[in-house]
């Protein structure tokens, strides 16, 4: 090694280049993923608002029959607005399965917590995505703790092919899914 060179001493302990950076604060970490909790926190917001107003004003309708009094019509013969209960997952898979599903609501959350760095999570888009998410899962779980069911309500017709009903936050939940999806698939910028 070159003369009047400072040398590194290895007994010396780490230096401060070596060490981790600290945590951050609760507010840093606000700060950081801002736009996943306002779009989170929005999402919920709207899902509940509009399940609160179903439950208020469409009776439930477990049979899910169409009927003068028991849905609205929006559009007739596409667009309908009825209030069911759906103990199962997209599509009624895993129907009567709802603590199970509830607790798999859960765990998703706490993993996309503790994998926030793996995600890109510091990343708008990714927010974006995961706020989308997020907010249709927590809407869900609420459901599922409070009502033992998700509530349902968009009900939509293509001729004799009727679509699973859904809500909100199931809404949320794939258009988070598909924006990550194109997100993971883009070509990294240059």
């Amino acid at each position: 090694m070159p003369k009047g060179l400072p040398t590194r001493d290895s007994t010396a302990g780490p230096t401060p280049s070596d060490e981790a950076p600290p945590p951050l604060r609760l507010s840093q970490r606000l700060r950081v993923y801002q736009v996943l909790w306002l779009l989170a926190i929005g999402v919920l917001f709207a899902d509940q608002i509009t399940k609160a107003w179903i439950i208020a004003r469409v009776p439930f309708n477990p049979m899910h029959v169409h009927a003068p009094g028991a849905d609205v019509t929006v559009i007739r013969n596409f667009f309908y607005i009825i209030h069911v209960g759906n103990t199962g997952a997209a599509w009624s898979l895993f129907a009567g399965r709802s603590v199970l599903l509830a607790l798999l609501a859960a765990s998703t959350l706490v993993a996309i917590f503790f994998w926030r760095h793996s995600l890109g999570l510091r990343h708008a888009r990714a927010q974006v995505c995961f706020g989308l998410l997020c907010g249709g899962i927590v809407g869900n779980l609420i459901d599922r703790i409070v009502h033992k069911h998700v509530i349902d309500f968009i009900d939509l017709h293509f001729g004799n092919y009727i679509y699973p009903t859904f809500n909100v936050a199931d809404s949320s939940i794939c258009a988070g899914v598909i924006l990550y999806l194109l997100h993971s698939l883009r070509t990294p910028d240059a």
